[in-house]
């Protein structure tokens, strides 16, 4: 009887035991993206800003930075610091105390050329020898300071929106049947990457305005952009050439992600059951293509844009699946992907500033939603 009763007890304080290590480790957990997001933002800072010059550089290893037509551009392409402006902003969601967007914005002012047509950014520090302007460019900047804007209502951001519209709409023309060029001077190529952003940043400014020429430009982008590029699984193929009409194939999450979304901001905006349909697709092909076996496959940055895009469905479709699929690969690039720096290596060792910030917006992101559905993160 007393062995009975001792083998109950024993068993008894083993569950006891593993109770309270899984409620200990639920607390240790507790805030998790968070804090990664804070160490991680603080690696980047200490390796990638410069202070003397107060540039960014563009690759953390001196021998990686690019050399272009002879001459050496070591410090940030305008991307990064897109990723940068982008991740610092839902940084800002998360910490109302700190401010990081205004100096990335400023930083980002060395870039600004006023060129004909219209004024925009250029791919590099302008008094530096610039190089080309990039359509995408401008519209990730767009895209990110109206969000800046919705949020802090600051109207030099919905001024700067604006801008990046304008520019944007110069690399439209009739060739094809519609749609935006990917570069200045470069006619090749039309391609997922600068009209799936230039759906948003219309269909933004429509929000925000309720200028209905913005809509109508939205879904003149839209519906050439599906029927031009949208592969026969629901996702979306890089560009098609003005010359010929072929296809570039490769398939990228980034492009997959501005569709999305645009399709949950036409639901949003109009009301219309046939886009959230369609968002619905979208998500479960990409879920499966992208995201099937546990580990990113693609670039930090062109996650991060799906990111987006799952992050504005689960306001309309409840199902965590989504989220669940890419938290996998998130939580395996936190457990298998850093260096002693506390930077993100990623595919192929890469660590450009371009995929840090697209990994920095992706833990803000899951740091927000971490306080926001909690049931999900338990």
């Amino acid at each position: 009887m007393m062995k009975f009763i001792k083998k109950g007890v024993i068993v008894v304080l083993a569950i006891s035991v593993s109770l309270n290590s899984v409620a200990a480790q639920k607390t240790l957990n507790k805030g998790l993206y968070k804090k990664e997001m804070q160490s991680f933002h603080a690696a980047i800072e200490k390796n990638f800003y410069d202070k003397a010059s107060g540039y960014y550089f563009v690759e953390l290893d001196p021998a990686k930075r690019e050399i272009k037509s002879g001459f050496k551009r070591e410090y940030s392409w305008l991307w990064a610091l897109c990723s940068m402006f982008e991740a610092v902003n839902e940084m800002e969601k998360v910490d109302h105390t700190i401010n990081l967007v205004d100096p990335i914005f400023s930083n980002m002012k060395n870039y600004y050329d006023t060129n004909l047509p219209k004024p925009g950014y250029n791919e590099y520090i302008v008094k530096l020898k610039p190089g080309l302007r990039y359509y995408d460019d401008n519209q990730w900047i767009g895209i990110a300071a109206l969000d800046v804007y919705k949020r802090t209502k600051n109207k030099n951001y919905l001024e700067l929106g604006k801008n990046m519209y304008q520019f944007m709409m110069t690399a439209y023309d009739t060739t094809l049947g519609g749609g935006l060029y990917w570069r200045e001077t470069d006619f090749e190529t039309k391609n997922t990457c600068s009209n799936g952003p230039g759906i948003l940043v219309a269909l933004k400014l429509y929000e925000l305005t309720k200028q209905k020429s913005y809509l109508d430009t939205a879904l003149i982008i839209y519906n050439w952009t599906n029927e031009k590029l949208q592969t026969p699984e629901g996702l979306y193929y890089d560009n098609i050439n003005t010359k010929d009409g072929s296809l570039g194939k490769a398939i990228f999450s980034y492009n997959t992600g501005t569709m999305l979304q645009s399709n949950v901001f036409l639901y949003e905006l109009t009301g219309d059951k046939k886009y959230l349909n369609r968002a619905n697709k979208m998500a479960d092909a990409s879920l499966a293509y992208f995201y099937g076996n546990g580990k990113f496959r693609d670039g930090y940055w062109f996650n991060a844009v799906l990111l987006r895009a799952y992050q504005h469905l689960l306001k309309y479709n409840k199902d965590t699946k989504y989220i669940l699929g890419f938290k996998k690969c998130v939580d395996f690039s936190l457990k298998n992907e850093r260096n002693e720096q506390g930077l993100f290596v990623g595919k192929d060792g890469i660590q450009n500033l371009v995929e840090q910030g697209g990994m920095l917006e992706i833990l803000a992101r899951f740091a927000w939603m971490e306080s926001h559905y909690k049931v999900m993160f338990q």
